[in-house]
């Protein structure tokens, strides 16, 4: 038998000596198990969620000293954008709001507004020491502590201030997170609404929001 290929047909001829794959694979094709087929919703679903963290379109909300570090990222060093990352102008372009620095008790109410005209998917990512705990300004009557009591975080990143690699660690994990279906923030926002209301309310005295019910 030549070893020649077969070039009327395209396709090699099978060497002398050689065994043929069965037809039709069984088993013993895959290295480890079969993994199971997922359902159509299961499919559609993962395919989105791709997509989803492939695509993450950032509104920043800096305060102070809490943005330095986002600059960088969109530069040919760091280059955001190979990740699927890009800066837009209103929260009805971006799907994550990312809160940078101290927040304080002035600033809530324009943040609540911003998360509030995102649509859904949306994610918020809180950068820095301050939106973890306070920060340097822990003990300020003017700043939030603990952001998670008037916003869904589902991601923080810790530093003051988080360097670039930190911030492309912090997204990636995101990207993670919303790929394996684990971030529910924004859901969480919509069935807890009055908990996070009550929170607000308490903190914004000049309360003029508009009152949703999704």
């Amino acid at each position: 038998m030549s070893n020649k290929p077969d070039l009327l047909h395209g396709v090699p001829e099978i060497p002398a000596g050689s065994v043929p794959h069965a037809n039709g694979c069984d088993q013993s094709c895959f290295l480890g198990e079969r993994p199971d087929p997922l359902s159509y919703k299961e499919a559609i679903q993962t395919v989105k969620n791709w997509f989803r963290a492939n695509s993450l379109w950032v509104i920043a909300y800096g305060t102070g000293c809490g943005s330095i570090e986002l600059r960088p990222l969109g530069t040919a060093r760091f280059d955001m954008e190979r990740f699927g990352i890009a800066m837009r102008p209103t929260p009805r372009q971006s799907n994550v709001l990312i809160i940078s620095g101290y927040l304080s008790i002035k600033s809530l109410k324009r943040v609540i507004r911003v998360y509030e005209q995102m649509p859904s998917p949306k994610w918020v990512v809180g950068l820095g020491s301050c939106t973890i705990n306070g920060g340097m300004y822990w003990d300020s009557y003017a700043t939030m502590k603990v952001l998670d009591l008037y916003l869904p975080v589902d991601v923080y990143i810790a530093g003051c201030m988080p360097r670039p690699e930190a911030l492309i660690g912090g997204f990636k994990e995101l990207m993670r997170m919303i790929k394996n279906g684990e971030t529910k923030g924004y859901i969480d926002y919509i069935e807890r609404l009055d908990w996070y209301r009550e929170n607000q309310k308490q903190i914004i005295k000049d309360w003029d929001l508009p009152d949703y019910s999704w």
